[in-house]
């Protein structure tokens, strides 16, 4: 088998930054579209869906519209993986997926804000759903076969290591440049018109995202680099087995509170820049890409501290710290003494560096286990470990879209539900590293080490 050489990882990172992108326009802006506060509105952002409570009052319709999708989507994860895992094309197992996934994921997020009546309809919220899904399905029949690449292409620790690194960066900028939105569509609106000016953003960033996601197909033969046998279980049977893994339970626990937390700290980010420090949405651009540009700073020492640390020190000081920035967002606005830009910029560089740990070595843990666990069992199924981690955080991240969209209603107008939104995000971050504590890295190495 080849060694994946630096070019071909570059290129088969490409294709994580543009479902990055596409991810982030709908993590990012789409509860802010849906669910307008009252700065959007009076910029002429319209009222598309119904914005009243409904089950039990406590949950809004975008609310439960993005947690049916996440639902959805993390039930459709071991289904993709199962199909990836057995595929017998002369392809690969992986890279046909990404091939006719592609266009599809791309027509749905540029749909999901193209609803049908220009005015508050409850067509609109059903169009949304059905797009919201077609999202959902089409961004896990790319990305469950894609992640599972890893494991398969990098055949040292050390090579899935600089792998998730790069793919990191790439993640990362995909997500910064769907940040960079309102500072696009703010030149078309004059065009266009509020609405009109962020459908145009969203299909320009779709288009470029559409190319990315290519290249890994058409740069990388898959059969050069990676030799396995097509699993023969069942879905179900695979996702059982799966589980059956002690320290993988362990680290998906943990890794849930983790998508719990920055799910509601991701969705809120618009709103605590505009309703919290009441400055111009194009600021949130700013804290982000500057975010962005900071962690990447962290890279390279994160990349050579990890093997004399370990994985697991090094996340474990990551949820220590975002818990920290967590629980500050909670009282931005409040700190009168500092000006509000300044408190912005603070989050922005506390935040850097865990948003760099996080980025790199959680892909590069569930690499590790799904080899120890091949090396263990003797069956091939880096596919399921992947879709079984984001079948049990979309899990989570459903419920951190009903709470965000509940909680963000408290004392409507003067921003407590964000605050409150912020000091539960620093919670289940404290949740997701204590569980953390008791994953035994030094098992999963002492399996790997062993087959050397």
């Amino acid at each position: 088998m080849k060694k994946l050489t630096t070019a071909k990882i570059w290129q088969f990172a490409a294709g994580q930054f543009g479902w990055a992108m596409l991810s982030g326009i709908i993590s990012n802006w789409l509860v802010y579209f849906y669910q307008p506060d009252k700065t959007a509105i009076s910029q002429g952002q319209t009222v598309f869906i119904p914005q009243g409570l409904v089950v039990l009052g406590i949950f809004t319709i975008i609310g439960g519209i993005t947690a049916f999708g996440r639902i959805f989507d993390a039930f459709t994860d071991p289904m993709i993986a199962s199909w990836s895992d057995r595929c017998t094309s002369k392809n690969g197992r992986r890279i046909p997926f990404l091939k006719w996934a592609s266009l599809p994921l791309v027509l749905s997020t540029v749909l999901v804000f193209w609803s049908p009546v220009n005015k508050n309809s409850w067509i609109n919220a059903v169009f949304l759903l059905v797009m919201i899904l077609a999202y959902y399905l089409s961004i896990t029949a790319y990305c469950t076969p894609y992640n599972a690449l890893i494991p398969e292409l990098g055949h040292t620790q050390q090579e899935r290591l600089n792998i998730s690194t790069v793919i990191s960066f790439t993640f990362i900028a995909g997500t910064a440049v769907a940040y960079l939105a309102p500072m696009i569509w703010g030149v078309f609106i004059p065009a266009f018109g509020r609405v009109g000016a962020i459908r145009v953003t969203f299909t320009l960033m779709a288009t470029v995202a559409f190319i990315c996601m290519l290249v890994p197909v058409f740069c990388i033969r898959e059969k050069d680099y990676v030799d396995t046998v097509p699993a023969k279980e069942s879905a179900f049977r695979s996702l059982v087995a799966t589980f059956k893994n002690g320290e993988f339970r362990k680290f998906v626990g943990s890794d849930i509170f983790y998508w719990i937390a920055l799910t509601m700290f991701q969705t809120g980010l618009p709103f605590f820049v505009t309703s919290l420090l009441k400055l111009p949405e194009t600021m949130t651009t700013l804290y982000f890409v500057g975010m962005t540009a900071l962690s990447l700073v962290f890279y390279v020492p994160v990349n050579k501290l990890t093997p004399k640390l370990g994985k697991k020190k090094m996340i474990l000081f990551a949820f220590a710290v975002f818990s920290l920035a967590y629980f500050y967002t909670g009282f931005m606005g409040k700190m009168i003494f500092i000006p509000a830009t300044v408190q912005g910029l603070i989050l922005t560089v506390v935040a850097a560096l865990p948003m760099a740990i996080f980025g790199i070595l959680p892909q590069a843990v569930v690499a590790d286990i799904a080899q120890s666990d091949s090396i263990r069992t003797g069956s091939n199924r880096e596919g399921m470990f992947y879709a079984a981690r984001t079948f049990a955080f979309k899990l989570g991240q459903s419920l951190s879209m009903l709470i965000f969209t509940a909680v963000s209603t408290i004392g409507a107008g003067d921003g407590t539900g964000y605050r409150v939104a912020a000091f539960g995000a620093a919670v289940f971050c404290c949740i997701g590293g204590i569980i953390l504590v008791f994953y035994n890295e030094k098992k999963i190495n002492g399996i790997i080490g062993g087959q050397r």
